[in-house]
């Protein structure tokens, strides 16, 4: 018989993903966990852990005496010590290739609202201004977009700006292949040359110290006046102060942003009065659909770790191997 084992889920998962864990032992459902001291009386007695995009602290995972795997339920993991989990053998797993066409479309929906400037029109309506010509946007198809990071969701983001007519350029720490190239009609491009050209600016990288603040005042600079930014990846990666000088001061036309360094916001946060940028609440993965694939992928690797098997998507290979976890079953 397979012993109980205690799994803390710290996130909304679908219900499809608590069945599945259900089978295995007692699942503790605390969506609520924000608090280190919660955190650290939580993490006491499980055996795994599900979370989301909550920071999980080096002191939190110390007290985890009988944690043997972190499921993160998305693809961001800056919000994990990898090196302190690998240390004390504790396996993270993430659920990439679930949610990459669900986050394209949302980045291209908020293309398409900053550009035609969407949210102020349905505004002017609540407010009883019926004016056809008060709104004026650009249009979105015969530009150029500048995608930073063309990994899985920004060759989606690309597929997509092709279907509207835009020429795509990009910028990646590694030039992709010529036959990606080729697929997506892509332009390789440097970071400054890229932001200078593009009149879209759609960022599709992950948050490392060497990220952290990619865009800021002087990239912000280099693009066009009348070029948008668009983040549906990580806050940090843009320097929410220079974004907001070069909003307000006309260096670029608008921005729309998912992610925000602080999230939830403070109500005092000065992004949001700004009437140029559209800002929605990290909603990128969030379809019905997408949430059931992600809360299915995120407890079958945990149940694989549990029951002394390899999971499909490790972020820390070492903890795998220096947990004996055999190969799948």
């Amino acid at each position: 018989m397979v012993p109980s084992h205690r799994i803390l889920v710290a996130f909304p998962v679908h219900e499809s993903g608590l069945k599945i864990l259900r089978e295995l032992g007692e699942v503790i459902v605390r969506p609520d966990l924000r608090e280190e001291g919660d955190w650290m009386v939580a993490l006491q007695e499980v055996d795994a852990l599900i979370m989301g995009p909550q920071r999980l602290s080096a002191e939190a995972i110390k007290a985890a005496r009988r944690l043997q795997v972190i499921g993160r339920h998305g693809v961001g993991f800056d919000n994990i010590d990898l090196a302190l989990a690998t240390e004390r053998k504790i396996v993270v797993t993430w659920t990439p290739g679930v949610l990459g066409e669900t986050v394209a479309d949302l980045t291209f929906g908020l293309i398409i609202s900053v550009m035609r400037r969407i949210p102020q029109g349905i505004e002017n309506v609540h407010l009883g201004r019926w004016n056809r010509g008060l709104e004026l946007g650009n249009d979105v198809h015969g530009k150029a977009i500048g995608i930073i990071g063309l990994g899985d969701i920004g060759s989606r983001v690309a597929r997509r700006a092709r279907g509207f007519g835009m020429a795509v350029l990009y910028a990646d720490p590694v030039r992709k292949g010529s036959e990606l190239e080729k697929e997506l009609q892509a332009t390789y491009l440097p970071l400054d040359l890229l932001l200078q050209k593009a009149d879209v600016i759609s960022i599709h990288a992950p948050l490392t110290e060497e990220t952290r603040r990619l865009i800021g005042g002087r990239e912000l600079s280099l693009m066009k006046r009348g070029a948008f930014l668009i983040n549906t990846s990580r806050g940090a990666l843009v320097d929410e102060v220079a974004l907001r000088e070069a909003l307000e001061g006309g260096t670029i036309s608008g921005a729309a942003l998912d992610v925000l360094e602080d999230e939830p916001p403070s109500p005092d946060n000065p992004l949001l009065k700004v009437r140029n940028a559209v800002i929605t609440p990290h909603m990128a993965s969030a379809t019905k659909e997408n949430r059931e694939r992600m809360a299915v992928v995120v407890a079958q690797d945990v149940v694989r770790v549990l029951r002394g098997l390899r999971p499909l998507y490790p972020l820390n290979p070492e903890a795998v191997e220096a947990r004996g976890l055999l190969d799948y079953a």
